[in-house]
C-alpha cells in the first residue's frame, strides 16, 4: 500500500516511476500511447508506472500497491488477469492467432455477440473503438448519400479520426473542410436536434451519440431521436463503448429498448484485450459485404481485427457477464462506493465540492472550488491524497474484481482526502497541498 500522506504532500515519492516516465517521454510522444493515460493527468511526479495487476489491484515499479478504478480506461471490467478470460486466450494462442482465411472462431464469436446483443443483425470485429465508429460514419454516408455528421457535443470522445478530432481543441493537422462537415447537438434536447436537422435538411448522414453517460436519458429522449432519424432519413448510431455491458449485457439499447441502426462496442468487450465491434441492421451492414448488387463500401478490413485470442477473450467476457450477473455486481459495488464517498465528503464538510456523478457502474467525480466551479487544482489535491492512500482513481468506475473491503478502504482514504480538501477550501487556496503544477485537461491546444 502506498504511504499515507494527508498533511505533507511532498513526502510521498515515486522515484522509479519518475525515471520510467522520463524514458517514456524520450521515446513515445506524450509518454503514453493514450492521452488519457499521460502523466499530465496526474499530480506532478506522482504518475505511477505500472508493473503488473491482479484483480482490482495494480503495483507500480516503486513497489506500491493500489486499489484501481477505471481500469484500462474502463476496459478491464472483470479485473486484471481474469481466470476465465486468460484460460480462453491461452487455448487459442496454442492453436495460432491469425491465418490467411477466417478462423472458425470468427463465426463463433459473431454468433455469441449477436446472441448477447439481439437488437443487431450483423457484426464486424476490429481492434479499437475509433475504427468502429469511423466505419459507422462511413457506412451512414454511403447509405444516405450525405456528407454531414451530427454528433452529440456533450460527449467527450468518439474517434481519433478527422471527422471528430477536428471538433476538439487538438485539431492541428485536420483540414477545415473536414471539420466543417461535423456539427453538434446537445444531449437530451430533442427540439435543438430537430432544429439542427431542419437547418441542414437533407444533409445529415447520421446522428451519433453515447445513448447514456453521466445522467439517465430524459423520458422519451432516445425514442424521440429514433423518430427524428427516421423522419429525416438519417442513420442513428449508438456509441456503446462505455454503456456496453456496464448498462446491460446488450448495452444501453438492451436496457432502454430503443434500437439504433448501427452501434459500436469495445472496452469491456475484451476485458483489456484489443477487440471492438460494429453491429447493426443487415441491410446497412451488408453494404460492406459481398452479397448485394450496390456500390461497395470499404467498411472494416484489418489484419489483426479477428485475432483468435482476442475473440476468445470477448466470448469469455460475454459468458462471464451472463452466467455470473456481472452487470448487477458492478451496480451494487458502485452504489456502495457512491454512498460511502458522499457520506465521507459530507462528514468533512465538502459534500458540495467533491461530487460523485453517473450510473453506479460508471461513476466519475467532480472537484469544485470554493465558488462551486470545476477546478483542476482541487482535482490535483484530491488525486494526490488518493494516491498517497493507495487508491489509483482518475474516476470511480468499478470493476467486478473489487470486494467490499476494497470499497470500504477506498472510502476511508477519501475521508482523509476530504479532510485536507476542507483545509484548502478554508484557506481558499489549494496550492500548498499540490507540490507542483495542476493536472491538465486532455483536450487543449498547447502542450
Amino acid at each position: 500500500m502506498a504511504t499515507q500522506d494527508t498533511e505533507a504532500p511532498g513526502e510521498f515519492r515515486l522515484p522509479r516511476s519518475r525515471l520510467a516516465n522520463e524514458r517514456l517521454h524520450a521515446l513515445i510522444p506524450g509518454g503514453a500511447h493514450t492521452y488519457a493515460k499521460g502523466d499530465d493527468q496526474y499530480p506532478e511526479n506522482l504518475a505511477p508506472v505500472i508493473s503488473h495487476g491482479r484483480g482490482a489491484h495494480v503495483w507500480d515499479v516503486d513497489g506500491n500497491r493500489y486499489i484501481e478504478y477505471g481500469s484500462g480506461l474502463r476496459s478491464v471490467s472483470l479485473g486484471h488477469a481474469h481466470p476465465r478470460v486468460i484460460d480462453a486466450v491461452r487455448r487459442e494462442l496454442d492453436r495460432g492467432s491469425n491465418f490467411v482465411r477466417p478462423s472458425i472462431v470468427e463465426v463463433e464469436a459473431a454468433e455469441r455477440f449477436l446472441a448477447t446483443v439481439p437488437t443487431a443483425e450483423m457484426v464486424k470485429f476490429a481492434k479499437n473503438g475509433s475504427d468502429a465508429t469511423t466505419a459507422a460514419v462511413r457506412l451512414a454516408r454511403a447509405a444516405t448519400g450525405r456528407q454531414r455528421v451530427a454528433l452529440c457535443s456533450d460527449h467527450p470522445f468518439f474517434s481519433v479520426d478527422d471527422w471528430f478530432i477536428g471538433t476538439t481543441p487538438m485539431s492541428a493537422g485536420v483540414p477545415a473542410a473536414t471539420t466543417d462537415l461535423t456539427v453538434g447537438f446537445p444531449y437530451g434536447d430533442l427540439a435543438a436536434t430537430e432544429e439542427l436537422l431542419d437547418r441542414y435538411r437533407g444533409e445529415v448522414a447520421c446522428l451519433i451519440l453515447e445513448p447514456a453517460a453521466h445522467t439517465e436519458p430524459p423520458p422519451g429522449y432516445l425514442a424521440g431521436l429514433r423518430e427524428l432519424a427516421d423522419r429525416h432519413g438519417c442513420v442513428l448510431v449508438f456509441d456503446e463503448m462505455i454503456t456496453g455491458f456496464r448498462w446491460s449485457e446488450a448495452g444501453a439499447q438492451g436496457l432502454y429498448g430503443v434500437v439504433p441502426d448501427l452501434s459500436t462496442f469495445g472496452k469491456a468487450l475484451g476485458n483489456g484485450f484489443a477487440v471492438s465491434a460494429l453491429a447493426g441492421r443487415r441491410d446497412l451492414m451488408e453494404r460492406g459485404g459481398l452479397r448485394h448488387s450496390g456500390e461497395r463500401v470499404f467498411l472494416l478490413s484489418t489484419t489483426h481485427g479477428a485475432e483468435t485470442h482476442a475473440l476468445a477473450a470477448a466470448m469469455a467476457v460475454q459468458t462471464t457477464y451472463t452466467e455470473e450477473g456481472v452487470t448487477a455486481r458492478l451496480h451494487a459495488l458502485g452504489e456502495r462506493l457512491a454512498a460511502g464517498v458522499r457520506a465521507a465528503a459530507a462528514g468533512a464538510g465538502v459534500g458540495d465540492h467533491v461530487v460523485v456523478r453517473g450510473r453506479a457502474s460508471n461513476l466519475v467525480f467532480a472537484t469544485l472550488d470554493e465558488n462551486g466551479q470545476p477546478s483542476q487544482r482541487y482535482r490535483t489535491l484530491f488525486l494526490r491524497q488518493l494516491l498517497a492512500g493507495g487508491v489509483l482513481a482518475p474516476s470511480f468506475v468499478v470493476s467486478s474484481a473489487l470486494d467490499e473491503a476494497d470499497i470500504d478502504r477506498t472510502v476511508d482514504v477519501v475521508a482523509q482526502a476530504c479532510a485536507v480538501y476542507r483545509k484548502a477550501l478554508d484557506a481558499a487556496d489549494p496550492d500548498p497541498w499540490l507540490a507542483g503544477r495542476p493536472v491538465k485537461p486532455v483536450f487543449r491546444r498547447l502542450a
